[in-house]
């Protein structure tokens, strides 16, 4: 399988724990709320918490083997990495709700684990350091 994602990626084997947290509302002046559009998060699963496995991880996001939540989930997730307890919110951009094995020629299949996809919202500077070192 080819790589289409633009930044470097750690494989990792971290538990995160997860809980979807929606948006918190906006107050606008009425001048710019007229004129103002934003993406709204899914609030179908707001409070649900969750135990998940960060699979991989990048500066910019992560796939993490876990129960699928809906698309456009806001996500609240703490997990470890290399000494740092990393709290961070996230979006869930796509999702797997499977398990799925891929063909390769001549070795095993692979295994893309159900879980789902997420681009950090926010996430310490000091993590994304980190990361961006592992990562060179």
């Amino acid at each position: 399988m080819s790589e289409h994602r633009r930044a470097r990626r750690l494989l990792i084997n971290q538990p995160v724990l997860v809980e979807v947290v929606g948006q918190p509302p906006m107050n606008l002046p009425p001048e710019v709320a007229k004129v103002y559009s934003r993406v709204a998060a899914d609030i179908s699963a707001v409070g649900r918490r969750f135990p998940g496995v960060v699979r991989d991880l990048s500066t910019n996001g992560a796939f993490i083997a876990t129960e699928p939540v809906p698309l456009m989930s806001r996500l609240a997730m703490q997990f470890d990495f290399e000494g740092l307890k990393i709290d961070a919110l996230a979006w869930v951009l796509w999702r797997r709700d499977a398990d799925a094995h891929v063909a390769r020629d001549g070795a095993e299949p692979m295994v893309l684990h159900r879980g789902i996809g997420v681009l950090f919202e926010s996430i310490p500077l000091e993590a994304r350091l980190a990361i961006a070192r592992r990562v060179g």
